[in-house]
């Protein structure tokens, strides 16, 4: 498939294939080659366009945005590939965030949108289901990454990469160490230390269009609530499907995250037309 290139605020945006716009948002500490596979699989049907986050590029300049600025990066992106018609989001991790809050700020410009293992992050009901443990683990992999970035910033650069590829190695990150680094951890600062304005200003999760969310089972804890889980599964056009996998859906099962996706786009896209 033939890949073409444009620059958007000072960030590659790649793109292939042709038809709907899927525009594809990784999250930590992955970057646009998160995405391979399902471009792989999707790009004969859609229009794939994906980006590395600002700051996430290891060949760049550390780039700590805020959020509302990484809002308007993707909305920048979006106007770019698809001017006239809204486009379906593909989001994981941190790209679930940072593309739920550009539907809640654009929401005439999302169709729909297909979530991995991000979900009602920021809902009452999320942190009630997880228990004391799990909160513990929570704070625990994630203040460790927001120091990280706290020692990166202050030049102790060596000593906060070894951070960061270490936790990325306990968690077994699919993403080779030599591409994980410090600059990437900034999400984590601005929700634990405020940086770049934090994070408590973001939109509650409820995204208005069509979403079919996808998790993995084997994990110690969950980022989505079961009352989430309810209200998507039981909403008109939206599914929830779980994997036996871990946190990274699309690469440890591939084959079938590629099949489900392919096969409720169709449908989405079917039951729109009626």
């Amino acid at each position: 498939m033939i890949q073409t290139r444009m620059d958007i605020d000072d960030i590659a945006v790649v793109i292939e294939g042709s038809g709907e716009t899927l525009l594809m948002i990784h999250g930590w500490p992955d970057t646009y080659r998160l995405w391979d596979n399902t471009v792989a699989a999707l790009s004969a049907q859609y229009q794939c366009v994906r980006f590395t986050l600002p700051g996430f590029d290891i060949n760049r300049a550390p780039r700590p945005s805020t959020l509302a600025e990484l809002v308007e990066t993707i909305r920048r992106v979006a106007d770019a590939v698809s001017p006239d018609q809204p486009l379906t989001l593909v989001l994981h991790d941190w790209g679930c965030i940072f593309g739920y809050e550009f539907a809640a700020r654009h929401p005439a410009r999302v169709a729909r949108i297909v979530a991995v293992d991000i979900g009602d992050y920021n809902s009452s009901a999320c942190i009630r289901a997880l228990s004391t443990t799990a909160k513990l683990q929570v704070f625990s992999y994630q203040f460790w990454l927001a120091l990280s970035w706290k020692i990166g910033s202050a030049g102790g650069e060596r000593l906060a990469n070894w951070m960061v590829r270490t936790m990325a190695g306990r968690m077994r990150c699919p993403t080779a160490a030599s591409g994980i680094h410090w600059q990437m951890n900034y999400p984590y600062a601005m929700k634990w230390f405020g940086f770049k304005g934090g994070l408590n200003h973001a939109a509650r999760i409820g995204p208005a269009c069509p979403i079919l969310y996808t998790f993995g089972e084997r994990k110690p804890f969950m980022f989505q609530s079961p009352e989430w889980v309810e209200k998507i599964s039981s909403r008109a056009g939206s599914e929830v499907e779980a994997f036996a996998t871990g946190h990274w859906v699309m690469i440890e099962q591939a084959e079938l995250f590629n099949r489900r996706v392919a096969q409720w786009l169709s449908m989405s896209r079917a039951a729109a037309r009626t």
